[in-house]
């Protein structure tokens, strides 16, 4: 239930702070007053997307609070903490940035999660909620959600969405079978192109390298030369003069043996430059100009290059796609068992679908009966005492020739008919119910919904717009009788409604200082006469509307 209702810089509203009981509540005022932003305040703090343009002229943020009274833990949502008085604090801020927070009990959470919670909280039915009847897919998803088959339903959907899917892989693998033969010749010359090349990783590198080596024989080898001469082979190479001036150290060492040292580092350099110059002679006899290597060297990389261009930019991607066609090589050559593997899981998927459509609809049916027989009751209780209502069932057997017959929806499809008046037939709602009548049906849809969520506030924003005499009496009855077992808010201009709740707030709109302001106050018993005349006579008050009005009220009273 909701007991308090603070709404701060939102459009006129400046300041307004709003004490809610439970029973029936009802909201009147002019038009244009500001009881539209009321309902938009409180769908702001349901989760309903903001803007800064609600925000007062002048301000830099809005601010909707609200206190609920709840009947159990149950109805929050589970990770949300409440005191032992089983209160909710619920808070919406909008900057002029477009920066919105909300709050739960203090704690920031997110938007999505708040308008989960509000869902749990309120309902709101506006003035067009009438629309929903002239919809006919909107039929199905109403006795769904009544009938408590929504998870069914999702299983039905899940089951259509799961055969469609198989169809089009079906339906894909069929396209690829009428090249198949075709593209696995394709693929094996590419297989037999690349394999015979006996590509291995880093042979380009070092072939490149040895081609660089080869084309440059000439001039590496009287390099190599020179440097084998200068170190070992002429008589006055390094080798030669080291081994000299190991001599002439050696000798020096007995005079001065603090020379040992260093003469040990003459004998591991000569190890060095003996390693050197074998390396060189290595090199020489290796890489001697040999125009035939580099013919080899030359096929070779012409043999990548080719490869290259037809598989890929470099040696590894030519290798990828090597093994990409391998894969796609075995999945055609499984594509037949494949095919089968399908047929036989569509077989599979359409008998669960008949299954499950049977059991969504024996479920609908079973609870279509029901339905009607509530409906017809409360619809006598709105002046359509004589009214004839049924679910019209019209089977659509699913068929895996035609995809149009697997529907999300189940196997069938329904619509609504009603017989208004004796003596007519029973015709589809949609098409021969007045905008009154409509109305009506609606609010009674809403009674019979809300049959098992006792805790949540009912809101219900001018739906008695375009009805009047009994339909308004009857309405008003109706509404009265809803609050016993819920917490009833009204946005009305009937004075028949008016004079049934149980509280009554008026709106006002006033000018100062060229701002304009939304109030919101809480008649006295001894105002409510005043404002529900004016109800009924507009701005021009008389004593015989004022009698009219305070005859309502004296009806409306505990006991009548």
């Amino acid at each position: 239930m909701l007991r308090y209702l603070r709404i701060k810089n939102l459009a006129t509203i400046e300041e307004v702070e709003l004490e809610l009981s439970a029973g029936f509540t009802i909201l009147t005022g002019e038009t244009g007053a500001g009881k539209s932003i009321i309902i938009d305040a409180i769908k702001l703090l349901l989760g309903e997307k903001a803007s800064s343009d609600l925000i007062r002229t002048g301000k830099n943020e809005a601010s909707i609070e609200a206190v609920f009274q709840l009947e159990s833990k149950e109805q929050a949502l589970p990770d949300i903490d409440l005191d032992s008085d089983h209160q909710l604090f619920l808070q919406r801020t909008i900057s002029n940035q477009g920066l919105s927070k909300s709050y739960v009990n203090g704690i920031l959470i997110p938007l999505k999660k708040l308008k989960e919670l509000g869902d749990r909280l309120i309902d709101i039915y506006g003035q067009n909620d009438h629309i929903f009847l002239l919809d006919l897919s909107n039929h199905l998803v109403f006795l769904d959600n009544w009938a408590g088959a929504i998870e069914l339903r999702e299983k039905v959907k899940q089951s259509a969405q799961k055969i469609r899917g198989l169809i089009r892989e079906k339906s894909e693998l069929e396209n690829r079978q009428k090249d198949r033969a075709q593209r696995l010749d394709f693929i094996n010359f590419q297989i037999t192109e690349i394999e015979e090349a006996g590509l291995v990783p880093g042979e380009e590198d070092e072939l490149l390298q040895e081609r660089s080596i080869h084309k440059n024989a000439e001039k590496i080898a009287s390099l190599v030369n020179t440097a084998i001469d200068l170190a070992y082979e002429s008589e006055d190479s390094i080798i030669t003069g080291l081994k000299k001036l190991e001599s002439l150290t050696a000798e020096l060492v007995d005079y001065f043996p603090e020379l040992k040292a260093s003469s040990g580092q003459l004998d591991d350099f000569s190890i060095f430059l003996k390693e050197l110059v074998n390396n060189l002679i290595e090199l020489r006899d290796k890489y001697a100009p040999s125009p035939g290597r580099l013919e080899q060297i030359e096929d070779r990389l012409n043999q990548f290059d080719r490869l290259k261009r037809k598989y890929g930019s470099t040696i590894k991607e030519v290798l990828e796609h090597l093994e990409q066609i391998k894969e796609e090589k075995l999945n055609l050559e499984k594509s037949e068992e494949k095919q089968s593997e399908l047929d036989q899981a569509i077989e599979k998927a359409f008998t669960e679908y008949c299954l499950l459509s049977q059991e969504l609809s024996e479920l609908r049916h079973s609870r279509a009966r029901n339905l009607e027989q509530l409906l017809v009751k409360e619809l006598g209780q709105l002046a359509m005492n004589r009214a004839r209502f049924k679910v019209e069932f019209k089977p659509r057997p699913p068929d895996l020739k035609d995809l149009s017959t697997i529907k999300e929806t189940g196997s069938e499809e329904m619509e609504f008919l009603l017989s208004p008046n004796p003596g007519e037939d029973l015709k589809p709602l949609r098409r021969i119910a007045s905008g009154g009548e409509l109305s009506r049906i609606m609010l009674a849809f809403k009674v019979i919904g809300q049959a098992t969520e006792r805790s949540k506030t009912l809101i219900f924003d001018e739906i008695d717009s375009g009805i009047g005499g009994k339909t308004a009496d009857f309405l008003a009855r109706k509404l009265k009788q809803l609050a016993q077992s819920h917490q009833v808010v009204c946005i009305t201009h009937l004075p028949q409604i008016a004079s049934a709740a149980h509280h009554h707030y008026l709106i006002e709109k006033k000018t100062e200082k060229d701002r304009t302001y939304t109030l919101v106050r809480k008649l006295k018993d001894k105002e409510r006469p005043e404002e529900i005349a004016r109800l009924i006579s507009g701005s021009r008050l008389t004593e015989a509307s004022l009698e009219i009005a305070r005859e309502l009220l004296e009806h409306n009273l505990p006991g009548h």
